[in-house]
């Protein structure tokens, strides 16, 4: 049995598309409300903090709907195309409020943004679970942890797009010392990018014939579901596993504040204190990007010659001393320059260590559950962090300074150390690999 990585690939551009569109939100959304709307940091990360708070209710919602959902074209599709249609048409209504506010500032106006962006963030929701379930609609269970690895290389190749793109069209040379940037070019490229990747995913995946072929491929070996219960259908878990999953859960919670601090903040955070641009914040989180891009085989092999908790707590050491060099480094100097592009790829091969191999740490607690269920945990703690963050974060930029985020990254970062140090399970280290076998520990 081969993974048909083509078809990967294809079905891959769902994530590649919702991950640009995410990517462009969190580095222009808090621009326009801060500069253009004058909200303040607290109210701005409120706004910021929404998209997580009602993804822990429309994901599951949208998830499950679509589970129940059976049309000609399948059952996640629709969902895929009707979503990214409706957050393509509100995605370009924004910045021709954002540049008729600035030409001619009303209430009315301000409060007919904020409602479309929440109505953008819903129709993100009517189809991001079904996009990501699609994956594993269509591919044999013990093919899945490659095809995700591949699903999520997608997502950052939709990242990097976007960065690329917003460094190349807003230069620190086009847009320093402007009063107001025209963001609805950036706005019709990203909507581009979305949908043509969901255009060509929908002529090319076949989702009902796909679908059909793996289950009864599945149907033929009864032996991949490996799912046990206690026979009334819960999960039980020994105390000491119980207790593990709890102290990871709460790593993870931690890490996420820390980190998504500094990327829904960091473009708002250099125009503040060093004067910079969005193309310099851009270049800085693209180099990121892919700083982690690349060192995921390598973080392969050190998982499995240290272990996944070794390698986590190594990202984490590495993840905390950046921030606080970031810290340093932005209040010295007035200009983004060759160390902190350094500082940033040494973040993304941070994030790498840490990201690759959380989440098969709670999947290898799952003994015979629906991994599904343990996999929902794990974005709950993830989210349930990104929604406290961006209001943290800004109402402490706001009331004490704005050079406290990296300080207050660097400490939750360091504070999930303490309670990885009490996880002692989910450490299976993985066999050896090569290529995109790699990539096997990402997210499942």
């Amino acid at each position: 049995m081969k993974l048909n990585n083509k078809r990967t690939v294809l079905v891959g551009l769902a994530f590649l598309s919702i991950c640009a569109f995410w990517q462009m939100y969190d580095n222009v959304v808090p621009l326009i409300l801060t500069k253009t709307f004058h909200l303040n940091e607290t109210f701005s990360g409120g706004i910021m903090a929404a998209d997580n708070i009602l993804a822990l209710f429309l994901l599951p919602f949208f998830g499950t709907l679509s589970d129940r959902t059976n049309t000609r074209i399948g059952k996640r599709t629709p969902y895929i195309l009707c979503g990214t249609a409706a957050a393509v048409i509100l995605l370009n209504i924004l910045p021709l409020l954002d540049n008729s506010y600035y030409a001619a500032p009303s209430t009315g106006k301000m409060a007919t943004f904020v409602i479309l962006l929440g109505l953008l963030l819903v129709a993100m929701g009517t189809y991001r679970s079904p996009a990501v379930a699609l994956m594993p609609d269509v591919t044999p269970k013990p093919l899945r942890s490659r095809a995700n690895a591949i699903i999520n290389l997608m997502g950052a190749v939709g990242g990097i797009i976007y960065l690329a793109v917003a460094a190349v069209m807003y230069p620190n040379s086009k847009v320093l010392g402007l009063d107001h940037v025209n963001y609805r070019p950036l706005f019709l490229v990203v909507s581009a990018i979305m949908v043509v990747s969901i255009a060509v995913m929908y002529l090319t995946i076949r989702e009902p014939r796909l679908v059909a072929e793996n289950q009864a491929l599945e149907a033929e070996h009864p032996e991949w579901n490996l799912a046990e219960d206690d026979g009334s259908g819960n999960e039980v878990l020994p105390p000491d596993v119980k207790k593990s999953l709890g102290f990871l859960l709460a790593s993870i919670a931690l890490w996420f504040i820390g980190y998504n601090g500094i990327t829904t903040w960091f473009t708002t955070y250099v125009d503040k204190v060093m004067g910079q641009g969005l193309g310099g914040a851009s270049t800085c989180l693209l180099i990121a990007t892919g700083g982690a891009i690349i060192s995921y085989i390598p973080i392969g092999h050190l998982a499995h010659k240290v272990g996944r908790k070794r390698t986590i707590m190594i990202g984490i050491v590495l993840l905390a001393a950046c921030f606080l060099s970031g810290f340093f480094l932005t209040t010295a100097f007035h200009s983004i320059n060759a160390i902190m592009f350094i500082v940033f790829a040494l973040v993304g091969f941070a994030w790498a260590a840490i990201n690759v191999n959380s989440l098969p740490m709670v999947v290898e607690m799952c003994r015979g559950s629906d991994i599904g269920k343990f996999t929902g945990y794990y974005y709950t703690a993830s989210m349930a962090a990104q929604v406290v963050t961006p209001i943290l974060a800004g109402f402490l930029m706001r009331n004490i300074s704005y050079k406290i985020l990296f300080p207050y990254a660097a400490l939750f970062v360091a504070l999930s150390f303490v309670t990885m140090t009490r996880v002692k399970h989910g450490d299976a280290a993985p066999e050896a690999k090569s290529g995109l076998d790699a990539f096997e520990d990402m997210e499942d």
